[in-house]
């Protein structure tokens, strides 16, 4: 992971460079154009560095923590994303959670049903999902759910005075993340049924499953103990990956649902030329992607003992 996000750090730092423009217009008086002052702030600030120097400088402060200032918010990058990051997890986490439990309980009934009439109505539903792009399904969930029915708000994190008690304001949160945390997650929704249902249905005929089932095993046995285990890890597979996606899935999605979170302070800040702020943000993905990984390689030895032996 080290020389990974050193040669990340590399790349994040070259891009951000070749932008157009730079962080010199948020940090001067605006109403002072003279060549001389700005010529003169250029040299204070460090611009005039080669770019070797300018990368040494901006690295040394990630390793301590300081990811510089955002010019755009006038404050330190560090306690700005503290306030948005909270939404953003909370909206992954969310999120991870409806992904799992409709894919998980969409692909076993579906692999334990193959070619039935509720499997076919579950890859119908799989392929739709597939084929609607997550801001076109958020645009639709929130004229139906938020508009028409009126079931959960449009937009926000919380409600004005967002309830009393810790409870309340938690169903609160939920109610505002709900809609936004089901369209981030709709295409791995789809993907892990597909994947859960057709694992189940290959390993349903492999030999060992056959032996199980000639000893007298109980179905639901042969399912739990012996073919699910073993569907799992596909699924473990893109857990550590979806983790990192869903941190940078969320930064459309965010957008439209007018989320404060991560993904819309990027867009802004991409926008805007807050460079230390794109920098932080995405650094912030990769090592998440890194972190998800690790994460999946981990639970491979406790989904299947096999690999830990090895």
């Amino acid at each position: 992971m080290v020389p990974l996000l050193f040669l990340i750090s590399i790349v994040v730092f070259t891009l951000a460079k070749l932008m157009p423009g730079d962080a010199l217009s948020g940090k001067i008086d605006p109403t002072n154009t003279n060549p001389a002052y700005i010529a003169e702030m250029r040299e204070k600030l460090g611009y005039n560095d080669p770019l070797y120097v300018q990368y040494v400088r901006w690295l040394s402060g990630v390793i301590q923590g300081d990811f510089g200032d955002s010019f755009i918010h006038k404050m330190p990058v560090s306690q700005l994303m503290g306030h948005r990051l909270s939404n953003t997890i909370f909206l992954a986490l969310l999120s991870l959670l409806i992904t799992y439990l409709i894919a998980f309980a969409a692909g076993i009934y579906a692999g334990r049903r193959p070619y039935t009439l509720g499997d076919n109505l579950v890859m119908a539903l799989n392929y739709i999902a597939y084929a609607i792009p997550s801001f076109f399904a958020a645009i639709v969930a929130i004229y139906i759910f938020a508009i028409t029915l009126g079931w959960v708000p449009a937009s926000g994190t919380i409600s004005v005075g967002g309830g009393e008690g810790w409870l309340a304001s938690l169903l609160d949160r939920l109610k505002h993340a709900i809609l936004p945390a089901f369209c981030l997650g709709l295409v791995q929704t789809a993907q892990y049924t597909q994947f859960l249902r057709n694992d189940i249905i290959e390993s349903s005929r492999k030999e060992y499953v056959r032996t199980a089932r000639a000893k007298g095993t109980s179905e639901s046995l042969v399912y739990n103990r012996h073919i699910l285990r073993n569907s799992l890890i596909p699924i473990v597979t893109f857990l550590g990956i979806d983790i990192g996606l869903l941190l940078s899935g969320a930064v459309i999605t965010e957008k439209i649902f007018v989320y404060p979170g991560v993904g819309s302070l990027f867009i802004d800040s991409v926008s805007n030329r807050d460079y230390s702020v794109v920098m932080t943000i995405t650094m912030m993905l990769s090592v998440m992607t890194l972190i998800g990984n690790l994460i999946a390689d981990l639970l491979y030895g406790i989904v299947d003992p096999r690999i830990r032996l090895e």
